[in-house]
C-alpha cells in the first residue's frame, strides 16, 4: 500500500518517492516522469534516487494536475505510438488508437503494387504515414478539414518519413477541394458517434476534437458521402475501407450495397469487435442511385 499519496512534488524529491507516492498508476507515472527528466524505464530504476529539479518538479505536479482533471496522456506528452511509429498528437487532432491498425492492415492488403490511396479524415496522418512508412511504392494523398490538424499532420510526415516520395495533403471537406484523380484505394475514419451519445462525455473523449468524434447527427452522415464521392473517384475493382463504430457494421454495409458496391466485407478487431467495413467498386456495374 502506498503512503499518503499528493499531486505536487518540491524540487529535491527523489524520482523514487515521486514514484511511491503519485496519485496515477505506476505505468502512467513513469510515462510523466521519463517526459519530464528524459529518462528511459530502466533509468528510471537504475537512477531512482536522482532528484527533481525546480523546473522538473513544477512540470511534473502540473503535469499530474492536469492528468487528474482527465487530460488524455497522450496529449500530456504530446505523442502517441501507433503501428510502431512516435505520432505527435495534440488536441487538434484524434488520439491514434490500436483499433486502427487494422484500417491500415486492409489497406496495405488491398492497394496493389505502385497503387494510389486516398486518406479522407487524416487527423494527425496515422492512418496515411502508417501506409507510406510501410510501402514506400504507394503514392498517398490525405485529407482534412481542419488547417490545424493538417499541420500535425505535415510535420508527423516530415518527421516520419525519410526518404520516399512525400504525401500530399489537401484542406478539403471529402473530396470537395481534392483535384480530379482516379484512386486504386480509399480508407476514412470519419466521425461516427452518434450526438448526444454520452461517450461523448466521458474519459479522454471530452478532450478530443468534437468534429473528428461525431457528425452531429445519427453517425452514419459521412459514410453516406464518403460512399457516394468514392464511385467517381475509384478505378473499377478498386477498394472503400472505412473504420466505424461498435455497432455500425450492418448500416455501412447497406449503404454500401444501396450505392452498388461488391464484395461487401466487415473485418475484426483484435477485441473481436466488427471495426471496418469495406467493399469492391465495379464500375461496370455502376448505377447511380
Amino acid at each position: 500500500m502506498k503512503s499518503q499519496q499528493h499531486s505536487h512534488f518540491s524540487a529535491g524529491t527523489s524520482l523514487a518517492h515521486c514514484q511511491q507516492n503519485s496519485p496515477l498508476d505506476a505505468l502512467e507515472t513513469r510515462m510523466l516522469l521519463s517526459h519530464v527528466c528524459g529518462l528511459s524505464r530502466v533509468q528510471l530504476i537504475t537512477c531512482s534516487e536522482h532528484t527533481l529539479s525546480q523546473v522538473q518538479a513544477q512540470q511534473f505536479s502540473t503535469l499530474l494536475q492536469q492528468r487528474l482533471a482527465g487530460t488524455p496522456i497522450a496529449y500530456l506528452l504530446g505523442s502517441r505510438e501507433f503501428f510502431g511509429l512516435n505520432f505527435k498528437v495534440t488536441p487538434d487532432v484524434l488520439i491514434p488508437r490500436p483499433d486502427t491498425e487494422l484500417l491500415v492492415e486492409l489497406a496495405l492488403q488491398y492497394t496493389p503494387t505502385n497503387g494510389q490511396l486516398l486518406d479522407l479524415g487524416t487527423g494527425s496522418g496515422a492512418i496515411a504515414i502508417a501506409v507510406g512508412h510501410t510501402r514506400s511504392d504507394i503514392q498517398v494523398t490525405a485529407s482534412d478539414i481542419s488547417p490545424a490538424a493538417l499541420t500535425v499532420a505535415k510535420h508527423n510526415a516530415t518527421t516520419l518519413l525519410i526518404d520516399r516520395a512525400p504525401l500530399t495533403f489537401f484542406t478539403s471537406d471529402w473530396y470537395s477541394q481534392i483535384p480530379p484523380q482516379i484512386f486504386n484505394t480509399i480508407v476514412s475514419n470519419p466521425p461516427y458517434i452518434v450526438k448526444d451519445d454520452p461517450h461523448l462525455d466521458n474519459g479522454d473523449l471530452r478532450f478530443e476534437p468534437i468534429n473528428a468524434l461525431t457528425d452531429h447527427g445519427d453517425g452514419l452522415s459521412a459514410y453516406r458521402q464518403i460512399i457516394q464521392g468514392a464511385r467517381s473517384r475509384l478505378q473499377d475493382s478498386g477498394w472503400l475501407l472505412m473504420e466505424h463504430g461498435y455497432d455500425q457494421a450492418e448500416a455501412v454495409q447497406a449503404l454500401l450495397r444501396k450505392n452498388h458496391f461488391e464484395q461487401v466485407t466487415s473485418w475484426q478487431d483484435l477485441a473481436g469487435i466488427w471495426r471496418v467495413t469495406g467493399a469492391r467498386y465495379r464500375a461496370s456495374t455502376e448505377v447511380l442511385a
